[in-house]
Protein backbone atom coordinates (compact mmCIF):
# COMPACT_ATOMS: atom_id res chain seq x y z
CA UNK A 1 0.00 0.00 0.00
CA UNK A 2 1.20 3.49 -0.85
CA UNK A 3 -0.13 5.96 1.70
CA UNK A 4 -0.80 9.44 0.36
CA UNK A 5 0.13 11.21 3.59
CA UNK A 6 0.31 14.60 1.92
CA UNK A 7 -0.34 16.58 5.11
CA UNK A 8 2.84 15.47 6.87
CA UNK A 9 5.73 16.94 4.91
CA UNK A 10 4.55 20.59 4.92
CA UNK A 11 4.34 20.49 8.75
CA UNK A 12 7.39 18.42 9.60
CA UNK A 13 10.01 21.14 10.11
CA UNK A 14 7.85 23.59 12.05
CA UNK A 15 6.27 20.87 14.20
CA UNK A 16 9.68 19.53 15.19
CA UNK A 17 11.11 23.02 15.73
CA UNK A 18 8.23 23.97 18.02
CA UNK A 19 8.63 20.77 20.01
CA UNK A 20 5.16 19.52 19.13
CA UNK A 21 6.21 16.33 17.38
CA UNK A 22 8.20 14.26 19.90
CA UNK A 23 9.75 11.91 17.33
CA UNK A 24 8.88 8.81 19.38
CA UNK A 25 6.97 5.75 18.24
CA UNK A 26 5.06 3.27 20.36
CA UNK A 27 8.05 0.94 19.90
CA UNK A 28 10.28 3.48 21.63
CA UNK A 29 7.77 3.85 24.46
CA UNK A 30 7.35 0.11 24.97
CA UNK A 31 11.10 -0.52 24.88
CA UNK A 32 11.58 2.17 27.52
CA UNK A 33 8.95 0.54 29.73
CA UNK A 34 10.69 -2.84 29.45
CA UNK A 35 14.01 -1.23 30.36
CA UNK A 36 12.71 0.77 33.31
CA UNK A 37 9.73 -1.14 34.77
CA UNK A 38 9.68 -4.63 33.21
CA UNK A 39 7.69 -6.29 36.00
CA UNK A 40 5.05 -3.61 36.40
CA UNK A 41 1.53 -4.68 35.40
CA UNK A 42 0.96 -2.92 32.10
CA UNK A 43 -2.40 -4.31 31.03
CA UNK A 44 -5.37 -5.93 32.70
CA UNK A 45 -7.94 -7.14 30.17
CA UNK A 46 -11.38 -8.12 31.44
CA UNK A 47 -13.93 -10.19 29.52
CA UNK A 48 -17.20 -9.40 31.24
CA UNK A 49 -19.39 -12.17 29.81
CA UNK A 50 -16.77 -14.94 30.23
CA UNK A 51 -15.48 -13.69 33.57
CA UNK A 52 -11.87 -14.01 32.34
CA UNK A 53 -9.16 -11.56 33.42
CA UNK A 54 -5.75 -11.58 31.72
CA UNK A 55 -2.74 -9.58 32.92
CA UNK A 56 0.54 -8.64 31.27
CA UNK A 57 3.64 -7.06 32.74
CA UNK A 58 5.58 -4.79 30.43
CA UNK A 59 8.11 -7.56 29.86
CA UNK A 60 5.35 -10.03 28.96
CA UNK A 61 3.60 -7.46 26.79
CA UNK A 62 6.72 -6.83 24.70
CA UNK A 63 7.54 -10.53 24.39
CA UNK A 64 4.01 -11.44 23.28
CA UNK A 65 3.89 -8.50 20.85
CA UNK A 66 7.12 -9.82 19.31
CA UNK A 67 5.56 -13.27 19.02
CA UNK A 68 2.47 -11.97 17.24
CA UNK A 69 4.61 -9.76 15.00
CA UNK A 70 6.69 -12.67 13.73
CA UNK A 71 3.50 -14.67 13.29
CA UNK A 72 2.07 -11.91 11.12
CA UNK A 73 5.28 -11.81 9.11
CA UNK A 74 4.97 -15.58 8.55
CA UNK A 75 1.57 -14.82 6.97
CA UNK A 76 3.22 -12.41 4.54
CA UNK A 77 2.48 -9.17 6.39
CA UNK A 78 5.17 -6.56 5.91
CA UNK A 79 5.82 -2.84 5.89
CA UNK A 80 2.75 -0.73 5.01
CA UNK A 81 0.46 -3.76 4.75
CA UNK A 82 -2.93 -3.11 6.36
CA UNK A 83 -4.08 -5.40 9.15
CA UNK A 84 -7.77 -4.86 9.91
CA UNK A 85 -9.22 -5.88 13.23
CA UNK A 86 -12.82 -5.99 14.46
CA UNK A 87 -12.20 -6.89 18.09
CA UNK A 88 -13.74 -5.60 21.29
CA UNK A 89 -11.43 -4.20 23.98
CA UNK A 90 -9.06 -7.09 24.72
CA UNK A 91 -5.44 -8.00 25.17
CA UNK A 92 -5.45 -9.32 21.61
CA UNK A 93 -6.42 -5.84 20.37
CA UNK A 94 -3.64 -4.10 22.29
CA UNK A 95 -0.90 -6.58 21.47
CA UNK A 96 -1.82 -6.86 17.80
CA UNK A 97 -1.32 -3.12 17.40
CA UNK A 98 2.05 -3.35 19.14
CA UNK A 99 2.93 -6.30 16.88
CA UNK A 100 2.01 -4.35 13.74
CA UNK A 101 4.23 -1.50 14.94
CA UNK A 102 7.16 -3.91 15.31
CA UNK A 103 7.08 -4.82 11.60
CA UNK A 104 5.84 -1.57 10.07
CA UNK A 105 2.32 -2.78 9.31
CA UNK A 106 -0.63 -0.39 9.63
CA UNK A 107 -3.48 -1.25 11.98
CA UNK A 108 -7.03 -0.58 10.83
CA UNK A 109 -9.31 -0.89 13.88
CA UNK A 110 -12.98 -1.40 13.00
CA UNK A 111 -15.91 -1.11 15.39
CA UNK A 112 -17.51 -4.46 16.18
CA UNK A 113 -20.97 -3.06 15.39
CA UNK A 114 -20.27 -2.99 11.63
CA UNK A 115 -21.61 -5.66 9.33
CA UNK A 116 -21.25 -6.68 5.68
CA UNK A 117 -22.18 -3.36 4.11
CA UNK A 118 -19.65 -1.22 5.98
CA UNK A 119 -16.96 -3.91 6.06
CA UNK A 120 -17.08 -4.48 2.30
CA UNK A 121 -16.19 -0.85 1.72
CA UNK A 122 -13.57 -0.47 4.46
CA UNK A 123 -11.68 -3.69 3.72
CA UNK A 124 -11.81 -3.13 -0.02
CA UNK A 125 -10.80 0.53 0.16
CA UNK A 126 -7.88 -0.13 2.50
CA UNK A 127 -6.69 -3.23 0.64
CA UNK A 128 -6.48 -5.13 3.93
CA UNK A 129 -4.29 -8.22 3.80
CA UNK A 130 -5.46 -9.68 7.15
CA UNK A 131 -8.75 -9.39 9.03
CA UNK A 132 -8.87 -10.41 12.71
CA UNK A 133 -12.27 -10.97 14.29
CA UNK A 134 -13.69 -12.68 17.36
CA UNK A 135 -15.10 -16.08 16.51
CA UNK A 136 -18.23 -15.00 18.36
CA UNK A 137 -18.98 -11.90 20.38
CA UNK A 138 -22.29 -11.00 21.99
CA UNK A 139 -24.02 -13.84 20.17
CA UNK A 140 -22.83 -12.94 16.66
CA UNK A 141 -20.62 -15.16 14.48
CA UNK A 142 -18.04 -12.79 13.01
CA UNK A 143 -16.01 -15.55 11.40
CA UNK A 144 -19.01 -16.77 9.42
CA UNK A 145 -19.75 -13.23 8.26
CA UNK A 146 -16.17 -12.74 7.08
CA UNK A 147 -16.08 -16.09 5.29
CA UNK A 148 -19.09 -14.92 3.33
CA UNK A 149 -17.41 -11.62 2.44
CA UNK A 150 -13.97 -12.92 1.53
CA UNK A 151 -14.73 -13.90 -2.11
CA UNK A 152 -15.53 -10.25 -2.90
CA UNK A 153 -12.26 -8.99 -1.35
CA UNK A 154 -9.41 -10.21 -3.57
CA UNK A 155 -6.65 -8.52 -1.54
CA UNK A 156 -7.77 -10.11 1.74
CA UNK A 157 -5.52 -13.14 2.21
CA UNK A 158 -6.26 -14.23 5.78
CA UNK A 159 -9.22 -14.26 8.16
CA UNK A 160 -8.08 -14.93 11.73
CA UNK A 161 -10.57 -15.74 14.49
CA UNK A 162 -9.87 -15.11 18.18
CA UNK A 163 -11.20 -18.06 20.15
CA UNK A 164 -11.69 -20.27 17.12
CA UNK A 165 -11.85 -23.86 18.31
CA UNK A 166 -12.48 -27.23 16.65
CA UNK A 167 -13.20 -30.10 19.07
CA UNK A 168 -11.69 -28.07 21.90
CA UNK A 169 -8.44 -27.28 20.05
CA UNK A 170 -7.50 -24.09 18.19
CA UNK A 171 -8.67 -24.16 14.59
CA UNK A 172 -6.12 -23.77 11.78
CA UNK A 173 -7.06 -20.12 11.21
CA UNK A 174 -7.37 -19.15 14.86
CA UNK A 175 -5.45 -16.33 16.53
CA UNK A 176 -4.15 -18.88 18.97
CA UNK A 177 -2.78 -21.26 16.32
CA UNK A 178 -1.34 -18.62 14.00
CA UNK A 179 -0.19 -15.80 16.26
CA UNK A 180 -0.25 -16.18 20.04
CA UNK A 181 0.45 -19.93 20.38
CA UNK A 182 3.72 -20.73 18.57
CA UNK A 183 6.95 -19.38 20.05
CA UNK A 184 7.66 -17.35 16.95
CA UNK A 185 9.93 -14.96 18.83
CA UNK A 186 12.42 -17.79 19.39
CA UNK A 187 12.85 -18.53 15.67
CA UNK A 188 16.36 -17.90 14.25
CA UNK A 189 15.23 -15.03 12.01
CA UNK A 190 12.91 -13.41 14.57
CA UNK A 191 15.26 -10.58 15.56
CA UNK A 192 15.84 -9.61 11.94
CA UNK A 193 12.07 -9.63 11.25
CA UNK A 194 11.43 -7.48 14.30
CA UNK A 195 13.98 -4.82 13.44
CA UNK A 196 14.24 -4.52 9.66
CA UNK A 197 11.00 -2.62 9.02
CA UNK A 198 10.32 -0.65 12.17
CA UNK A 199 8.41 2.50 11.26
CA UNK A 200 9.64 6.01 11.87
CA UNK A 201 7.61 8.68 13.68
CA UNK A 202 6.23 10.09 10.41
CA UNK A 203 5.18 6.75 8.88
CA UNK A 204 1.50 5.82 8.85
CA UNK A 205 0.72 3.63 11.85
CA UNK A 206 -3.08 3.81 12.13
CA UNK A 207 -5.94 3.86 9.59
CA UNK A 208 -9.30 4.62 11.15
CA UNK A 209 -12.53 5.07 9.23
CA UNK A 210 -14.89 7.85 10.17
CA UNK A 211 -18.40 8.59 8.97
CA UNK A 212 -18.66 11.71 6.85
CA UNK A 213 -21.14 13.54 4.67
CA UNK A 214 -20.11 11.95 1.39
CA UNK A 215 -22.15 8.79 1.90
CA UNK A 216 -19.14 6.55 2.53
CA UNK A 217 -16.54 6.41 5.32
CA UNK A 218 -13.21 8.21 5.05
CA UNK A 219 -9.96 6.53 6.04
CA UNK A 220 -8.13 8.80 8.49
CA UNK A 221 -4.36 8.25 8.47
CA UNK A 222 -2.22 8.96 11.54
CA UNK A 223 1.48 8.75 12.35
CA UNK A 224 3.22 8.31 15.70
CA UNK A 225 3.96 12.03 15.73
CA UNK A 226 0.38 13.13 15.08
CA UNK A 227 -0.90 10.79 17.80
CA UNK A 228 1.80 11.41 20.41
CA UNK A 229 1.69 15.18 19.93
CA UNK A 230 -1.86 15.01 21.27
CA UNK A 231 -1.47 12.33 23.93
CA UNK A 232 1.42 13.94 25.80
CA UNK A 233 -0.10 17.43 26.36
CA UNK A 234 -3.46 15.78 27.08
CA UNK A 235 -1.85 13.68 29.82
CA UNK A 236 -0.08 16.72 31.21
CA UNK A 237 -3.32 18.70 31.32
CA UNK A 238 -4.96 15.81 33.20
CA UNK A 239 -1.89 15.46 35.48
CA UNK A 240 -1.42 11.82 34.59
CA UNK A 241 1.80 9.91 35.11
CA UNK A 242 3.39 6.50 35.82
CA UNK A 243 1.38 5.94 39.01
CA UNK A 244 -1.99 6.20 37.27
CA UNK A 245 -4.33 3.38 36.32
CA UNK A 246 -6.45 4.15 33.24
CA UNK A 247 -9.80 2.37 32.95
CA UNK A 248 -10.98 2.11 29.34
CA UNK A 249 -14.43 0.78 28.52
CA UNK A 250 -14.87 3.03 25.47
CA UNK A 251 -14.14 1.00 22.33
CA UNK A 252 -10.48 0.99 21.34
CA UNK A 253 -11.67 0.90 17.73
CA UNK A 254 -12.60 4.54 18.37
CA UNK A 255 -9.95 7.21 18.76
CA UNK A 256 -10.96 7.68 22.40
CA UNK A 257 -10.10 4.13 23.40
CA UNK A 258 -7.16 3.78 21.02
CA UNK A 259 -5.33 6.97 21.95
CA UNK A 260 -6.10 7.25 25.65
CA UNK A 261 -6.63 3.60 26.64
CA UNK A 262 -3.99 1.88 24.51
CA UNK A 263 -1.26 4.39 23.58
CA UNK A 264 -1.32 6.80 26.53
CA UNK A 265 -0.69 4.32 29.36
CA UNK A 266 2.37 2.92 27.54
CA UNK A 267 3.66 6.42 26.76
CA UNK A 268 3.33 7.27 30.49
CA UNK A 269 4.61 3.89 31.79
CA UNK A 270 1.27 3.67 33.58
CA UNK A 271 -1.21 0.77 33.78
CA UNK A 272 -4.34 0.15 31.72
CA UNK A 273 -7.49 -1.79 32.56
CA UNK A 274 -9.70 -2.56 29.54
CA UNK A 275 -13.31 -3.72 29.71
CA UNK A 276 -14.88 -5.40 26.67
CA UNK A 277 -18.60 -4.93 27.45
CA UNK A 278 -19.88 -1.85 29.25
CA UNK A 279 -21.56 -2.77 32.50
CA UNK A 280 -21.49 0.02 35.09
CA UNK A 281 -21.53 -2.29 38.12
CA UNK A 282 -18.63 -4.25 36.67
CA UNK A 283 -16.82 -0.94 36.10
CA UNK A 284 -17.31 -0.09 39.77
CA UNK A 285 -15.67 -3.38 40.70
CA UNK A 286 -12.72 -2.63 38.41
CA UNK A 287 -12.27 0.89 39.75
CA UNK A 288 -12.21 -0.43 43.30
CA UNK A 289 -10.24 -3.61 42.63
CA UNK A 290 -7.65 -2.15 40.28
CA UNK A 291 -7.42 1.31 41.81
CA UNK A 292 -8.39 3.10 38.60
CA UNK A 293 -7.64 6.83 38.75
CA UNK A 294 -8.77 8.08 35.33
CA UNK A 295 -11.26 7.20 32.62
CA UNK A 296 -12.64 8.77 29.46
CA UNK A 297 -15.97 7.98 27.84
CA UNK A 298 -19.15 9.50 26.42
CA UNK A 299 -21.99 11.05 28.39
CA UNK A 300 -23.92 7.75 28.41
CA UNK A 301 -21.13 6.03 30.36
CA UNK A 302 -21.00 8.86 32.90
CA UNK A 303 -24.76 8.69 33.40
CA UNK A 304 -24.68 4.93 33.92
CA UNK A 305 -21.73 5.02 36.31
CA UNK A 306 -23.20 7.83 38.41
CA UNK A 307 -26.53 6.00 38.66
CA UNK A 308 -24.87 2.68 39.55
CA UNK A 309 -22.72 4.26 42.27
CA UNK A 310 -25.77 6.03 43.70
CA UNK A 311 -27.84 2.83 43.60
CA UNK A 312 -25.21 0.57 45.15
CA UNK A 313 -23.67 3.00 47.59
CA UNK A 314 -20.22 1.87 46.42
CA UNK A 315 -17.21 4.12 47.00
CA UNK A 316 -14.96 4.72 44.00
CA UNK A 317 -12.55 7.01 45.81
CA UNK A 318 -9.52 6.18 43.67
CA UNK A 319 -11.15 7.69 40.54
CA UNK A 320 -9.93 11.29 40.37
CA UNK A 321 -11.06 12.28 36.87
CA UNK A 322 -13.79 11.32 34.40
CA UNK A 323 -13.21 13.00 31.04
CA UNK A 324 -16.44 13.16 29.08
CA UNK A 325 -16.62 13.70 25.32
CA UNK A 326 -18.90 12.96 22.39
CA UNK A 327 -21.86 15.15 23.40
CA UNK A 328 -22.50 18.15 25.67
CA UNK A 329 -22.78 17.22 29.35
CA UNK A 330 -26.05 18.30 31.00
CA UNK A 331 -25.45 20.47 34.07
CA UNK A 332 -27.63 18.25 36.25
CA UNK A 333 -25.49 15.24 35.29
CA UNK A 334 -22.26 16.99 36.31
CA UNK A 335 -23.73 17.79 39.70
CA UNK A 336 -25.14 14.28 40.15
CA UNK A 337 -21.89 12.62 39.03
CA UNK A 338 -19.75 14.83 41.28
CA UNK A 339 -21.90 13.96 44.28
CA UNK A 340 -22.04 10.24 43.50
CA UNK A 341 -18.58 9.50 42.13
CA UNK A 342 -16.54 12.28 43.68
CA UNK A 343 -14.32 12.58 40.59
CA UNK A 344 -13.66 15.77 38.68
CA UNK A 345 -15.81 15.84 35.52
CA UNK A 346 -13.91 17.23 32.54
CA UNK A 347 -15.54 18.21 29.25
CA UNK A 348 -13.71 17.71 25.96
CA UNK A 349 -14.25 17.99 22.23
CA UNK A 350 -12.28 16.33 19.48
CA UNK A 351 -12.30 14.44 16.21
CA UNK A 352 -10.90 11.24 14.75
CA UNK A 353 -8.74 13.48 12.57
CA UNK A 354 -6.86 15.04 15.50
CA UNK A 355 -7.81 13.48 18.82
CA UNK A 356 -8.85 15.79 21.64
CA UNK A 357 -8.81 19.42 20.55
CA UNK A 358 -10.17 21.23 23.62
CA UNK A 359 -10.49 20.32 27.31
CA UNK A 360 -11.76 22.05 30.38
CA UNK A 361 -9.05 22.26 33.02
CA UNK A 362 -8.89 20.43 36.33
CA UNK A 363 -8.92 23.73 38.21
CA UNK A 364 -11.97 25.07 36.36
CA UNK A 365 -15.28 25.51 38.14
CA UNK A 366 -17.68 22.62 37.48
CA UNK A 367 -19.89 25.03 35.55
CA UNK A 368 -17.29 25.16 32.77
CA UNK A 369 -17.76 21.43 32.11
CA UNK A 370 -21.42 21.77 31.17
CA UNK A 371 -21.39 25.25 29.66
CA UNK A 372 -18.27 24.90 27.46
CA UNK A 373 -16.18 22.33 25.60
CA UNK A 374 -12.92 23.66 26.97
CA UNK A 375 -9.73 25.41 25.90
CA UNK A 376 -7.38 24.32 23.10
CA UNK A 377 -4.49 22.04 24.04
CA UNK A 378 -0.91 23.22 23.47
CA UNK A 379 -0.06 23.11 19.77
CA UNK A 380 -3.72 23.64 18.83
CA UNK A 381 -5.33 26.80 17.46
CA UNK A 382 -9.04 27.37 16.91
CA UNK A 383 -10.98 30.14 15.23
CA UNK A 384 -14.59 30.81 14.33
CA UNK A 385 -15.32 32.40 10.96
CA UNK A 386 -18.32 33.42 8.91
CA UNK A 387 -19.23 31.94 5.55
CA UNK A 388 -16.75 34.28 3.89
CA UNK A 389 -13.88 33.17 6.10
CA UNK A 390 -13.76 36.35 8.22
CA UNK A 391 -13.06 36.02 11.94
CA UNK A 392 -16.08 36.46 14.17
CA UNK A 393 -16.11 38.21 17.56
CA UNK A 394 -16.60 36.42 20.88
CA UNK A 395 -19.89 34.65 21.49
CA UNK A 396 -20.93 34.77 17.82
CA UNK A 397 -21.58 31.38 16.22
CA UNK A 398 -19.83 30.43 13.00
CA UNK A 399 -17.76 27.74 11.31
CA UNK A 400 -15.13 26.18 13.57
CA UNK A 401 -11.65 25.87 12.05
CA UNK A 402 -8.76 24.08 13.75
CA UNK A 403 -5.00 24.09 13.12
CA UNK A 404 -3.38 21.38 15.23
CA UNK A 405 -0.03 19.65 15.63
CA UNK A 406 -2.05 16.44 16.00
CA UNK A 407 -3.86 16.90 12.70
CA UNK A 408 -4.11 13.75 10.62
CA UNK A 409 -1.94 12.82 7.63
CA UNK A 410 -4.88 12.91 5.22
CA UNK A 411 -7.75 10.72 4.03
CA UNK A 412 -6.60 7.54 2.30
CA UNK A 413 -7.16 7.82 -1.48
CA UNK A 414 -9.34 10.89 -0.84
CA UNK A 415 -6.83 13.75 -0.71
CA UNK A 416 -9.38 16.05 -2.33
CA UNK A 417 -11.50 15.75 0.82
CA UNK A 418 -8.71 16.64 3.29
CA UNK A 419 -10.26 20.06 3.94
CA UNK A 420 -6.98 21.82 4.83
CA UNK A 421 -6.44 25.31 3.44
CA UNK A 422 -3.11 26.84 2.37
CA UNK A 423 -2.46 28.07 5.92
CA UNK A 424 -3.12 24.68 7.51
CA UNK A 425 -6.65 25.33 8.84
CA UNK A 426 -9.02 22.35 8.90
CA UNK A 427 -12.75 22.95 8.47
CA UNK A 428 -14.30 20.77 11.17
CA UNK A 429 -17.81 21.03 9.75
CA UNK A 430 -18.97 22.09 13.21
CA UNK A 431 -20.59 25.33 14.28
CA UNK A 432 -19.26 26.92 17.46
CA UNK A 433 -18.56 30.14 19.30
CA UNK A 434 -15.62 31.21 21.46
CA UNK A 435 -16.41 33.04 24.69
CA UNK A 436 -14.50 35.99 26.10
CA UNK A 437 -12.14 33.66 28.05
CA UNK A 438 -11.23 31.58 24.99
CA UNK A 439 -13.41 28.55 25.79
CA UNK A 440 -15.26 27.05 22.84
CA UNK A 441 -18.79 25.75 22.71
CA UNK A 442 -20.01 23.48 19.94
CA UNK A 443 -23.44 24.80 19.05
CA UNK A 444 -24.37 22.65 16.10
CA UNK A 445 -23.00 20.81 13.10
CA UNK A 446 -22.91 21.94 9.54
CA UNK A 447 -21.99 18.41 8.56
CA UNK A 448 -24.93 16.07 8.63
CA UNK A 449 -23.93 13.58 11.32
CA UNK A 450 -25.81 12.47 14.43
CA UNK A 451 -23.71 11.49 17.45
CA UNK A 452 -25.44 8.73 19.40
CA UNK A 453 -23.54 7.85 22.57
CA UNK A 454 -20.29 8.96 20.97
CA UNK A 455 -20.97 6.95 17.78
CA UNK A 456 -21.35 8.91 14.55
CA UNK A 457 -24.40 7.95 12.49
CA UNK A 458 -23.75 8.51 8.75
CA UNK A 459 -27.00 10.29 7.95
CA UNK A 460 -26.50 10.61 4.19
CA UNK A 461 -25.91 6.88 3.82
CA UNK A 462 -28.98 5.92 5.89
CA UNK A 463 -31.17 8.36 3.98
CA UNK A 464 -29.93 6.98 0.67
CA UNK A 465 -30.99 3.50 1.75
CA UNK A 466 -34.38 4.63 3.02
CA UNK A 467 -35.12 6.33 -0.28
CA UNK A 468 -35.07 2.84 -1.79
CA UNK A 469 -37.98 1.76 0.42
CA UNK A 470 -41.03 1.33 -1.86
CA UNK A 471 -43.30 3.36 0.44
CA UNK A 472 -40.96 6.36 0.91
CA UNK A 473 -41.32 9.50 -1.17
CA UNK A 474 -39.09 11.81 0.90
CA UNK A 475 -37.00 11.14 3.99
CA UNK A 476 -34.75 13.11 6.31
CA UNK A 477 -32.90 11.65 9.30
CA UNK A 478 -32.40 14.20 12.08
CA UNK A 479 -31.26 14.17 15.68
CA UNK A 480 -33.43 14.50 18.72
CA UNK A 481 -31.97 14.97 22.21
CA UNK A 482 -31.61 12.09 24.63
CA UNK A 483 -30.48 12.46 28.23
CA UNK A 484 -28.38 9.29 28.27
CA UNK A 485 -26.95 9.05 24.74
CA UNK A 486 -26.89 12.74 23.85
CA UNK A 487 -28.75 12.22 20.57
CA UNK A 488 -30.85 9.61 18.82
CA UNK A 489 -31.96 9.41 15.20
CA UNK A 490 -35.47 10.20 13.99
CA UNK A 491 -36.62 9.39 10.46
CA UNK A 492 -39.00 12.02 9.11
CA UNK A 493 -40.87 10.51 6.15
CA UNK A 494 -43.33 11.67 3.50
CA UNK A 495 -44.94 8.45 2.19
CA UNK A 496 -45.80 7.86 -1.45
CA UNK A 497 -49.52 8.41 -2.27
CA UNK A 498 -51.64 5.63 -0.86
CA UNK A 499 -48.75 4.09 1.12
CA UNK A 500 -48.37 3.72 4.87
CA UNK A 501 -45.16 3.26 6.81
CA UNK A 502 -44.23 2.41 10.38
CA UNK A 503 -40.96 2.38 12.29
CA UNK A 504 -40.69 -1.41 12.41
CA UNK A 505 -40.95 -1.61 8.62
CA UNK A 506 -38.14 0.92 8.21
CA UNK A 507 -35.91 -0.91 10.69
CA UNK A 508 -36.53 -4.28 9.05
CA UNK A 509 -35.74 -2.74 5.67
CA UNK A 510 -32.40 -1.43 6.95
CA UNK A 511 -31.62 -4.74 8.62
CA UNK A 512 -32.10 -6.46 5.26
CA UNK A 513 -29.40 -4.09 3.92
CA UNK A 514 -27.02 -5.20 6.73
CA UNK A 515 -26.97 -1.80 8.43
CA UNK A 516 -25.40 -1.66 11.92
CA UNK A 517 -28.06 -1.69 14.70
CA UNK A 518 -26.76 1.57 16.22
CA UNK A 519 -27.49 3.37 12.94
CA UNK A 520 -31.21 2.52 12.93
CA UNK A 521 -33.70 5.36 13.43
CA UNK A 522 -35.36 4.99 16.82
CA UNK A 523 -38.28 7.25 16.08
CA UNK A 524 -40.53 7.94 13.10
CA UNK A 525 -42.49 11.05 12.20
CA UNK A 526 -44.78 10.94 9.16
CA UNK A 527 -45.55 14.24 7.39
CA UNK A 528 -47.69 15.23 4.41
CA UNK A 529 -44.91 17.50 3.14
CA UNK A 530 -41.36 18.49 4.12
CA UNK A 531 -40.39 22.05 5.02
CA UNK A 532 -38.13 23.17 2.16
CA UNK A 533 -36.24 26.14 0.81
CA UNK A 534 -37.47 27.80 -2.40
CA UNK A 535 -35.02 25.59 -4.27
CA UNK A 536 -36.59 22.48 -2.73
CA UNK A 537 -33.86 21.60 -0.20
CA UNK A 538 -35.23 20.07 3.00
CA UNK A 539 -34.84 22.41 5.96
CA UNK A 540 -33.56 20.09 8.64
CA UNK A 541 -33.37 22.81 11.25
CA UNK A 542 -37.14 23.14 10.94
CA UNK A 543 -37.52 19.40 11.49
CA UNK A 544 -35.33 19.55 14.60
CA UNK A 545 -37.38 22.46 15.91
CA UNK A 546 -40.56 20.47 15.24
CA UNK A 547 -39.24 17.54 17.27
CA UNK A 548 -38.29 19.81 20.17
CA UNK A 549 -41.74 21.38 20.14
CA UNK A 550 -43.41 17.96 20.09
CA UNK A 551 -41.29 16.77 23.01
CA UNK A 552 -42.01 19.95 24.95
Amino acid sequence: MEFDAVLIEPRRASSAANGWWPGRTINDCLDACVAECPDKVALTAVQIEDGVTTRFTYREMASTADRIAVGLARLGVGRNDVVSMQLPNSWQFVLTYLACSRIGAVLNPIMHIFRERELSFMLGHSGSKVMIVPKRFRGFDFEQMMNGLKPSLPELEHIIAVGGLVDGSPSANSFEALLSGPCWEAEPDAREILTRSRPGPDDITQLLYTSGTTGEPKGVMHTANTLMSNILPYAEAMRLGPDDVVLMASPMAHQTGFMYGLLMPIALRASAVVQDVWQPKAAIGLIVGEGATFTMASTAFLTDLANAVADTGAAVSSLRTFLCAGAPIPGALVERARNAIGAKIVSAWGMTEMGAVTLTRLDDDDERSFSTDGLPLPGVEVKVVDDGGEMLPSNVTGRLLVRSCSGFAGYLKRAHLNGIDADGWFDTGDLAYIDERGYIRISGRSKDVIIRGGENIPVVEIEALLYRHPAVSQVAVVAYPDERLGERACAVVVPKPGEQIDLMALVEFLKSRKVAPQYMPERLVVLDAMPTTPSGKIQKFRLREMLRERDA
